[in-house]
């Protein structure tokens, strides 16, 4: 009772949706630079002179970087709050992607995208923190979902605003002006977001409980299982973000233009997806999370199978409706996930949950979009790539599954 009074007198002076905005912002200026790598990848691989393979390593280097900052940023922000980092993964991506645009040797490409991507991957746990701490439960899926609208949001602008002024100015001159808007409202979020109150108590672990804590994370199933499905899913969602604008111009012949606005459509949708699939969570099914990732699941097996065996002859506007399911699904799936890593453990070990789950589920997005990319240079086509990622799905569904049968035995409900 006396902590649900002292929510209510913090937020008589700062309003949890409030906090949630600055959140928000962050995400979308730091998503719109990171997953510019999608629309701008074919612009940035006929500057470079890229195999399709190569193209798929430029993600693969932001998540690599993802990857290596998660569990650090975990740590970190359970100890000094999300505040302060907003600023340092600002200035860390805005920064990087900066100094892309100032050279054209391929591997410090890869190199300085991989820099900007601890900066991206740092400011998942950060901001899931922040929700944690200013949400109750049943709020925290509809304003999880609402954050993480931000990153297919900021991709979704990169596509409709960077990928034509790149094409019209070039792509070097489009992000440097991009990485200076991004260090800018860093900086504006420091001033104006605030750490619940809350958010600091009892949370100077020392290094070594910092150590057991996260081989905790390794023993607990559910959470393993989670994060493995996360790899299969997030996996995809960059396939589908990376390879849509190929597929859409090479294949179907679709004019750079509107293979740029499919990939929009697949990320407008994507953001609905992570709003709509929280909502859904919150007041249809009390909260419950893995029942809509098996939804999601699903959706993506039939849209994937769809995409692989349209033929050439398919126009642009057949194909907005089977790209927007796709976009809903795969795109939409990460605030279910980063709730339902967050929820299977204490709240205090949340940031640290969020930055191993995050961890392993970067693990997708390093392997599966060159593994991809190197089916289309080996095959010359793009349908074993599509039917590859239903058959990721069905391995989800598996993991899934095994997770719900574990929770009844143990009688938790997720």
């Amino acid at each position: 009772m006396q902590g649900y009074k002292t929510l209510e007198n913090q937020t008589f002076h700062y309003n949890p949706w409030k906090m949630l905005l600055w959140l928000l912002m962050a995400q979308i200026m730091v998503a719109f630079i990171g997953r510019s790598l999608g629309p701008l990848g074919v612009l940035i691989g006929e500057d470079f002179e890229l195999s399709k393979a190569q193209v798929g390593l430029l993600p693969s280097a932001l998540f690599i970087g993802q990857a290596l900052a998660s569990i650090p940023a975990g740590f970190v922000v359970d100890r000094v709050g999300s505040r302060l980092l907003l600023l340092c993964v600002a200035f860390c991506t805005g920064l990087s992607f900066m100094a892309i645009t100032l050279h054209s040797f391929y591997w410090l490409l890869l190199l300085l995208i991989g820099i900007g991507g601890i900066g991206y991957g740092a400011m998942h746990p950060t901001t899931n923190r922040g929700i944690v701490y200013w949400f109750d439960q049943k709020r925290r899926g509809t304003a999880m979902g609402i954050k993480q609208m931000g990153i297919t949001l900021g991709s979704a602008l990169s596509g409709l605003i960077l990928l034509p002024l790149a094409v019209a100015y070039g792509w070097r001159p489009v992000l440097f002006i991009a990485g200076i808007l991004l260090v800018a409202l860093g900086t504006l979020s420091y001033f104006k977001y605030r750490d619940h109150e809350q958010a600091g108590e009892g949370e100077k672990q020392s290094l070594k409980k910092f150590y057991a804590s996260l081989w905790s994370m390794t023993k607990n199933k559910p959470l393993l299982y989670v994060s493995l499905s996360a790899l299969c899913l997030n996996g995809s969602q960059m396939t589908l973000n990376t390879y849509i604008v190929f597929f859409a111009h090479e294949k179907l012949n679709i004019s750079l233009y509107l293979a740029g606005i499919l990939f929009v459509v697949s990320e407008v949708c994507g953001s609905l997806g992570r709003v709509g699939w929280g909502v859904i969570s919150d007041r249809f099914f009390e909260g419950k999370r893995i029942i809509i990732l098996l939804v999601i699941a699903v959706l993506t097996i039939l849209s994937s199978t769809t995409v692989a065996l349209v033929p050439e002859t398919t126009g642009f506007v057949t194909m907005i409706p089977i790209v927007a399911v796709f976009g809903f699904a795969i795109s939409g799936f990460n605030g279910i996930w980063r709730n339902v890593a967050s929820e299977l453990v204490p709240r205090e070990k949340s940031g640290l949950a969020s930055g191993f789950s995050i961890m392993l589920g970067s693990m997708g997005v390093i392997t599966i979009p060159p593994l991809f990319g190197l089916m289309v240079d080996v095959s010359g086509g793009y349908t074993a790539g599509w039917f590859t990622i239903s058959g990721l799905m069905i391995v989800v569904l598996t993991l899934l599954i095994t997770i719900t049968l574990h929770l009844r035995r143990t009688n938790n409900v997720v």
